[in-house]
């Protein structure tokens, strides 16, 4: 009886999974390297894998996740959109820095993919120190006067967190209107429980794709990665660092956490402020925000940065920041420099590198010396060792964990934000980055970038090719599932 059982159920399991199969290959259409990933799973381990399937590989289904056609009309985001492609495609946009007309086919495509306008009088301070950036922030909320929005994928109510919720909700008190945003995901030791008293005082709190189960939220999948603030239309902030001690560099585990964040003033702030206006709307069901002058006040005309906030999901067709990335490679004629703490590109990023690397371009790629996820790393460090191949440098940050998501070329144009180097960031979760059209910001990245080498150790191919028979077994196994991580 029961042999019987287990036949019945081994056949069964059998069967579920040639459905399963069909159904990734014939009717989710997905790219061949993450099919067969899927399939690898499902044949190694099946049972397992069903529900690891259910946990992480469902696509998002494709509908619009984000509206706001009220606030849009009203500041005429379309009309704008059109204007600067048509000049920029006639040659008669108003460049107000020449060199920025280099990355006018960059700009275009951001323009044309995304909708992401350029802005010309922007003000950016850099923040690669944690204390140094919530300081900051934390001044910003206690001068806020009319609003703060703030989101983050994770938010913790440690040390920090309380902090920066005292700060909140003593405006909130004051009458200043504060919305709280955070992925139920990243900040999984969060619920609305925790925030009685800041809603008692007039704050809200929002969540992106809250559990529909107890404890468990079983989409891992597609989760808002994005890190934004903007307080009263006037300050903003965008980049790597999330809300919790270990991005002081509390943790014994990371020690010191080096990331990259910016803080913005200037025309940068009305699609900034767009993005959490969208991204807040889609994740409340009650409280949606309506359009308000207040939070487009008029901007000052003296700064001289030019940038676009570029944003991209799973809601999208095209890979908006992925290709931005490749564009910046494309672009480059001196020099690439790299910072992420996941290194594994797909084939077509891998491919604009290697060639820029043949091509004499000087490629350096930096990431972390310790695994927050061990899998990645494995994946990151064999990505990584085969770049050493085409003539690419490889940093191995020692001063802690890297977290940095960062792209410089040629003292020119950069970008920062929170998209790293993998599938994840570019087609599983929601991301925004910064692109920097500027000799000064880049220059400044760019120096960062050679004082973390002085905290690194170099990666030559003649040590990756010396490594263990176990580390290469670990790299074989996470380059399989590399598309899937």
């Amino acid at each position: 009886m029961t042999v019987t059982i287990i036949s019945v159920l081994t056949a069964a399991t059998f069967i579920l999974n040639i459905f399963l199969a069909a159904a990734l290959v014939f009717l989710e259409r997905r790219d061949a390297s993450s099919t067969w990933a899927w399939l690898l799973v499902l044949f190694f381990v099946p049972i397992a894998g069903f529900f690891i399937y259910l946990l992480l590989g469902r696509k998002l289904r494709q509908k619009k996740l984000f509206k706001w056609e009220e606030g849009r009309k009203r500041i005429g985001i379309e009309s704008l959109i059109a204007h600067q492609m048509n000049e920029i495609h006639d040659g008669t946009f108003p460049f107000q820095d020449v060199s920025t007309k280099d990355y006018s086919n960059l700009i275009y495509l951001h323009l044309r993919n995304n909708g992401a306008l350029l802005t010309q009088n922007n003000h950016v301070k850099i923040f690669n120190d944690g204390r140094e950036k919530f300081d900051a922030l934390i001044r910003d909320i206690e001068q806020a006067k009319d609003h703060i929005h703030i989101q983050y994928y994770i938010f913790r109510l440690d040390q920090l967190g309380n902090r920066i919720m005292e700060a909140l909700l003593a405006k909130a008190k004051e009458g200043v209107k504060v919305r709280l945003l955070y992925d139920d995901m990243g900040s999984r030791s969060l619920s609305k429980r925790h925030f009685k008293e800041f809603s008692a005082a007039g704050g809200e709190v929002e969540t992106f794709f809250p559990s529909i189960m107890p404890i468990i939220n079983p989409r891992l999948n597609y989760r808002n990665h994005r890190k934004i603030v903007v307080i009263d239309g006037k300050v903003g902030y965008i980049g790597g660092f999330n809300v919790g001690e270990e991005y002081l560099g509390l943790n014994r585990r990371f020690g010191y956490w080096r990331d990259t964040h910016l803080r913005m003033e200037g025309n940068a702030l009305y699609p900034l402020q767009t993005r959490f206006i969208l991204d807040w709307n889609q994740a409340s069901a009650r409280h949606d925000i309506e359009y308000d002058e207040a939070y487009f006040p008029p901007q000052p005309e003296d700064g001289s940065t030019s940038m676009q906030i570029v944003s991209s999901g799973p809601d999208e067709e095209w890979e908006q920041i992925k290709d931005g990335y490749l564009k910046l490679i494309h672009l480059a004629r001196e020099y690439i420099y790299i910072q992420t703490p996941y290194f594994i590109p797909d084939a077509s990023f891998y491919d604009a590198l290697r060639i820029a690397a043949l091509s004499g371009i000087d490629v350096r790629i930096m990431i972390p010396n310790k695994p927050d996820h061990p899998f990645v790393y494995w994946a990151t460090y064999s990505y990584a060792g085969q770049m050493l191949r085409a003539g690419a440098r490889v940093f191995i940050y020692d001063n802690g964990f890297l977290h940095t998501k960062m792209i410089v070329i040629d003292d020119e144009a950069s970008t920062v934000g929170t998209a790293n180097i993998d599938v994840r960031s570019f087609k599983l979760n929601f991301e925004v980055n910064a692109f920097i059209y500027d000799d000064k910001v880049s220059m400044e990245l760019a120096d960062m970038f050679r004082q973390d080498t002085e905290l690194s150790s170099e990666l030559t191919y003649e040590m990756y090719m010396a490594r263990t028979r176990m580390i290469k077994t670990k790299e074989s196994i996470a380059r399989l599932l590399a598309p899937i991580l």
